[in-house]
């Protein structure tokens, strides 16, 4: 399927974009920018993909969410190891995303799409609705290639524009990180709040 194989590219991708953050120059690392945006957007290519080709299936579903946590967790830990973000935030993502993809494993299992697995009005709004989903996506495309950007600049003097912009940028692009966070945070709590009604007390099969 050829959705799938967009989703599998975002990998090497991934792997590409941390080496050049890390060990890349100035200009490297611009275009680096680039490709980490492009990364991105491949979550958005895949799903449009899928639908238009009527491939979607359960496993596409389960991968794409994989890819995007892998995205996800990865460069939030690297942007915090390069003392671009506070450490508090990728360990709140990873509290996360480790609770909520544990819960929706079991309606997985059942053989129900992730997104399917909830009922009320509110859970559907937080969880699924284009306003939470689009607001949680282009906060985290900001964040990431803008603490990207940011650490390109740094490498340059101080008295250059990139150099001097740096700092300024920096703040922003923190602040962002944190509207992010609160995003993935309320996305999360109807995931758990609902495994655990559901769930709780439930024999495990036999």
């Amino acid at each position: 399927m050829l959705a799938n194989w967009i989703t599998l590219s975002r990998f090497p991708l991934l792997a590409l974009i941390i080496l050049i953050l890390y060990h890349g120059s100035p200009p490297l690392r611009l275009l680096g920018t680039g490709i980490l945006f492009v990364g991105l957007m491949l979550d958005t290519v895949d799903g449009v993909v899928a639908r238009r080709t009527g491939q979607t299936s359960l496993f596409g579903s389960v991968l794409d969410i994989a890819a995007d946590r892998t995205y996800e967790l990865v460069l939030w830990v690297c942007f915090a190891d390069l003392r671009l973000i506070p450490v508090a935030i990728p360990v709140v993502v990873i509290a996360r995303t480790t609770l909520t993809d544990a819960f929706r494993s079991i309606g997985v299992a059942q053989g129900i799409p992730p997104f399917d697995q909830h009922r009320t009005a509110l859970s559907k709004f937080l969880v699924g609705s284009p306003f939470m989903r689009t607001g949680y996506a282009v906060t985290k495309v900001v964040t990431f290639c803008g603490l990207a950007l940011t650490l390109a600049f740094s490498g340059y003097a101080p008295d250059s524009f990139q150099g001097g912009a740096a700092p300024a940028m920096l703040r922003f692009f923190q602040v962002v990180a944190w509207v992010a966070l609160g995003f993935c945070v309320f996305r999360g709590l109807p995931v758990i709040i609902s495994a655990l009604k559901r769930y709780w007390g439930t024999p495990a099969p036999s």
